[in-house]
């Protein structure tokens, strides 16, 4: 009984703290009720004062493939839908556009400016805080498609409407401008590189003209040289070939002299005068074996030598000599060599010189207007928003009511244990 007489004491102590409490509480109900007042009228007086404000948005998505058909078909700018609106998304993000945009359109942007502070100053401010991108998140793979967006929040006397469509707007023509900078300076380099080929094919052909010329030109004064080198050597072969042949005869004379033959003679025939004392004799004569010179008698021989000291060229007697005189004739006009010295128009030999003129008409003749290049969907236009994004001004209320009857209950609470404090200080 003794111990569980204290633990009922505690319990009842505690009872009669909690209802102390309450009745302590009830007590301040004016205070509890007159800061929830004050807090709530504070948190209304923020929510219908503070200024309010409103959130668009636009979002692109990506163009029909038709929509850049014109673009591609021209084999020098290839742009895919998606690539389009990424580029257009990218511009929709970049400072510099934004920039650009607010430069052309400050006057949406005057309800911005602060005191203190320049049209400048107030559009950085303003586009690190009221400007967002609208993206896919990339953790979710499941999606129907790409898409790319901006979104504002802006103050109320601020024409968000206008400036989020007019952004958009800008982002999508400096693109047009930027593709079509792009397409133009791509067609003049691809021009640019066909003349270096056209340029680099005539200087190839001049130089291979030359070489060819060059080549047919020395084959010509080595051909040349070598029928004259046969030529002389030809020469100096008869002129041996008659000096030696004089020689012999000049022999054959002094032996012809010798013998007494004057006028040409056989062996049998000059041997007739012999066989008159020996009587019968049977002679046989050996004629497979050249006759001497000499049996052509003095006279005949000496006739010959007269005539081969007279002569004053051999030519005549060597065919290949007249056959050498015909080809160093034609080696005076190698008729090659002036055929492609005359050549007055080096283009018509240039190998694929009408594949790069095709190519290079084709691309000046190119035409792509990019003023109207659908380069994205506008999927949705930023429109008149039905309410403020902020205040919040229900939300507001609550929590104003919520923290107020908070505050009153924290405030009674300190009283009453303030209260209690003094109760028991005052009997000491």
């Amino acid at each position: 009984m003794n111990a569980i007489s204290p633990a009922v004491q505690q319990t009842s102590n505690d009872e009669i703290d909690l209802a102390a409490l309450f009745h302590a509480l009830w007590e301040q109900k004016l205070l509890i009720a007159l800061v929830t007042l004050l807090v709530g009228m504070a948190a209304a007086a923020y929510a219908f004062l503070v200024t309010p404000e409103y959130q668009v948005q636009s979002v692109l998505r990506p163009a029909a493939i038709k929509d850049l058909d014109a673009l591609n078909r021209t084999d020098v700018y290839e742009l895919t839908p998606e690539q389009a609106m990424q580029r257009v998304g990218a511009a929709l993000e970049s400072y510099d556009s934004r920039l650009g945009f607010f430069r052309a359109n400050q006057g949406l942007f005057e309800a911005l400016r602060q005191p203190g502070r320049s049209l400048e100053q107030t559009f950085e401010r303003f586009n690190q805080e009221a400007f967002k991108m609208l993206q896919p998140d990339p953790k979710k793979t499941e999606k129907l498609s790409g898409y790319v967006g901006v979104q504002l929040t802006y103050p109320k006397d601020v024409n968000g409407i206008a400036l989020v469509n007019g952004l958009v707007e800008h982002a999508i023509q400096s693109e047009r401008e930027r593709i079509d900078s792009d397409l133009k300076t791509v067609i003049q380099n691809r021009l640019n590189q066909l003349e270096l080929k056209i340029a680099a094919a005539r200087a190839n052909y001049e130089a291979s003209k030359e070489a060819t010329i060059a080549k047919l030109i020395e084959a010509d004064s080595l051909k040349r040289a070598e029928l004259q080198d046969e030529l002389k050597a030809l020469r100096q072969q008869s002129k041996t070939h008659r000096d030696n042949h004089i020689t012999q005869l000049e022999e054959a004379i002094r032996i012809a002299k010798a013998l007494g033959i004057s006028k040409p003679t056989t062996p049998s025939a000059l041997g007739e005068g012999e066989r008159a004392g020996q009587g019968s004799v049977i002679r046989t004569e050996v004629n497979n074996k050249e006759v001497p010179l000499y049996f052509m008698g003095n006279e005949a021989l000496e006739a010959e030598r007269n005539a081969l000291l007279q002569r004053r060229s051999d030519d005549f007697t060597e065919p290949r000599i007249a056959q050498i005189a015909k080809e160093l004739q034609l080696l005076a006009h190698n008729r090659q060599i002036e055929v492609l010295n005359q050549r007055e128009n080096a283009d018509l030999f240039l190998k694929d010189l009408a594949i790069w003129r095709e190519e290079a008409a084709r691309l000046r003749s190119l035409q792509v207007d990019v003023s109207d290049l659908k380069l994205v969907s506008i999927d949705q236009v930023a429109v008149e928003p039905l309410r403020p994004v902020k205040p919040k001004k229900a939300l507001i209320l609550v929590s104003g009511v919520v923290l107020g009857g908070m505050l009153g209950l924290f405030i009674a609470l300190l009283r009453n244990l303030l209260r209690r404090k003094s109760s028991a200080i005052a009997p000491a």
